[in-house]
């Protein structure tokens, strides 16, 4: 097989985020060996902003500044793109995907979420012609699970669109000796994702006042990121949490620690742009219990009962009530927390993701 050159353009930590960690993986793991030539572009925009998709002047000319590395597509055999889902975050690479296609290079399109056919059945007149138009382009089309699919349809062959499970890094796995000492007795709860509405923050938050009302004992940490404009009100609500502490934008040997303390996950999510989130399946790897949303293509990775317990988007009592259940049954936390662990190690390892990718870019 001879060397393939590919360039990688999407965004990269810092800050981190499930796209940006997935995108410095698939790097460093085909840099190694002989088979690929890796080089990459780095589209992460360094302000969190929770309104994501909004464009503003410094946004605009990063962006702007950022095509001037087009010409990096001569001589590659493929362009790896993990782009948007908005009508945006298409656009913002079409100087590259016009130069790929004169050069002859492959386009491999890597979506991490679930709102691209949406946005595009959201358009109209010449944003959505341009935007089936760049968008078929691609060569293969990636996504996280076969519910995902969909999103990919309207532009290429059903046969040109492939799954690829998501992955937990190595340093994330414990050992067996480690798990089993896990403590199950009592809640510790985590929630571990940027801080933003639609993920369910203000509901996790306000279950765990109801919890503190009702008298049941509990400790909870959060961590990520904050919007400055956020920053305040967050301040607030902690301060009228005792058990509750805030802990910040977490590396990851502290998201190691976290995750090995607590023993209950929380994501309540409903974001519009969610595919599946990475955290769940590092709570999975370090043995937490998982209180999750059935949205976007989470089915498709937890199975109720099994990896934890789903409950309702909006609804800060559906948490409290499940966290109260658990409270009175350690031995099904351990059960599920113990399982989380068999699976994910049999399943999310980063050498299975990356044997898979390989599979697919050369099919």
């Amino acid at each position: 097989m001879s060397l393939k050159k590919i360039l990688i353009i999407g965004p990269f930590p810092q800050p981190t985020t499930g796209v940006s960690l997935a995108n410095k993986v698939v790097y460093d793991q085909l840099s190694r060996g002989a088979a690929y030539r890796v080089s990459s572009i780095n589209s992460s925009f360094p302000d969190f902003n929770e309104k994501l998709g909004a464009i503003s002047a410094k946004k605009l000319w990063f962006y702007l500044k950022l095509q001037l590395s087009f010409y990096k597509v001569l001589g590659k055999d493929i362009l790896y793109l993990t782009p948007g889902q908005t009508f945006f975050g298409v656009v913002k690479y079409s100087l590259f995907i016009l130069m790929a296609r004169i050069t002859g290079a492959q386009i491999i399109q890597h979506i991490h979420g679930n709102f691209l056919g949406r946005q595009y059945h959201m358009l109209t007149g010449i944003k959505k012609l341009l935007f089936h138009h760049l968008m078929s382009q691609t060569d293969k089309g990636i996504v996280l699970s076969d519910s995902l699919k969909p999103n990919f349809e309207p532009f290429i062959e059903s046969e040109k669109i492939y799954s690829l499970k998501n992955f937990v890094i190595d340093e994330l796995f414990l050992p067996q000796q480690v798990i089993a000492k896990k403590e199950y007795n009592k809640l510790q709860i985590v929630y571990l994702s940027n801080l933003m509405e639609e993920k369910g923050i203000f509901d996790v938050l306000a279950a765990l006042k109801i919890l503190k009302e009702k008298g049941i004992s509990y400790q909870a940490r959060i961590a990520g990121n904050i919007s400055s404009e956020k920053t305040h009100e967050f301040d607030q609500l902690f301060a009228d949490l005792q058990y509750t502490q805030y802990v910040g934008v977490v590396d990851v040997q502290q998201k190691k620690d976290l995750l090995l303390w607590s023993n209950v996950f929380i994501l309540p999510t409903y974001y519009s742009m969610e595919g599946q989130p990475i955290s769940i399946l590092e709570a999975m790897a370090t043995g937490n219990l998982c209180l999750v949303t059935p949205h976007s293509g989470i089915p498709d990775i937890f199975v109720e009962a099994e990896n934890g317990f789903f409950v309702e988007a909006r609804n800060p009592a559906s948490i409290t009530n499940a966290l109260e259940k658990l409270s009175s049954n350690p031995d099904e936390m351990s059960r599920i927390g113990k399982h989380n662990y068999s699976r994910a190690k049999k399943h999310y390892r980063v050498s299975h993701f990356t044997d898979n990718l390989k599979r697919i870019i050369n099919s």
